[in-house]
């Protein structure tokens, strides 16, 4: 097994598909009489909070152009942790098709954990209140995402996102000419689940099932009293369409047995 390339990119979609989330949120400024003078949508980026912290610590001069603008989010995936309460059978697989209808085999996935850390940065605490009450809503407390984690066979799952615990801190020291930074810090935890390698599966799709009945248990020397068999109709219906079954009834009173390599009785 160790050493089979592949990569389906999930922890890479997981993560994009978290940021995603918050890409679209916006503050508003008001006057006194209500009127709303200014908008804007709070940016974005992916990176510790430390970075962006030092970064404002390092502009001393308020006016200068360059500063980075609060308000603003950054996030960060944290941790990866095997969830055993998610766990299935290690070896069981299951069958998919492809976009091409190719039979492929899958292994079962794996469940994991990905810890992640959104921060908020505020120089007015409004902002971060405003930003604030338009996410908490949402978690009560998980929020599901769909992600294509396996593209080929068009594996989609709602991967739930749970909001652990929402943390503040005003990191506000010194005298007027500094900075004042709030921050707001949410931990998530995201339910994902890891593939392994798709392979292709040789058998295709099981289009026949013959089963031969005895009155005894020993099927060396018991005749065999019936056969029942069962195909789908169509024949060539696909896993995904919508068919039936055609199903026969024959009386056999033989001692013979079904060949499944020879496709005959022997």
């Amino acid at each position: 097994m160790l050493g089979t390339y592949y990569y389906h990119e999930i922890i890479r979609k997981t993560i994009i598909a978290f940021g995603t989330l918050f890409n679209q949120i916006h503050i508003k400024h008001k006057d006194d009489g209500g009127s709303t003078y200014s908008e804007m949508r709070v940016p974005l980026a992916y990176g510790p909070t430390q970075k962006f912290l030092a970064r404002i610590e390092q502009q001393a001069t308020l006016n200068k152009p360059v500063q980075i603008t609060l308000p603003r989010m950054s996030f960060e995936m944290t941790s990866i942790q095997y969830d055993a309460s998610r766990k299935s059978g290690i070896t069981q697989t299951f069958k998919a098709v492809d976009a091409n209808n190719n039979m492929k085999k899958v292994f079962m996935p794996v469940p994991y954990n990905i810890g992640f850390e959104l921060s908020i940065l505020c120089k007015l605490n409004d902002d971060a209140l405003q930003i604030v009450e338009q996410i908490l809503p949402y978690f009560q407390p998980a929020f599901n995402i769909t992600v294509d984690l396996v593209e080929s066979i068009g594996e989609k799952r709602d991967i739930p996102v749970v909001l652990n615990s929402v943390a503040f801190q005003d990191d506000y020291e010194g005298d007027f000419s500094t900075r004042r930074a709030l921050i707001y810090t949410l931990q998530f935890t995201a339910k994902t689940y890891l593939f392994g390698p798709v392979v292709e599966n040789p058998e295709g799709l099981i289009r026949k099932v013959i089963v031969d009945t005895y009155t005894e248990t020993d099927t060396t020397t018991a005749k065999r009293e019936m056969r029942y068999t069962v195909v789908p109709d169509p024949i060539d219906a696909q896993p995904d369409d919508d068919f039936g079954f055609n199903e026969t009834w024959e009386y056999l009173g033989d001692s013979k047995s079904y060949s499944p390599t020879q496709q005959t009785d022997i």
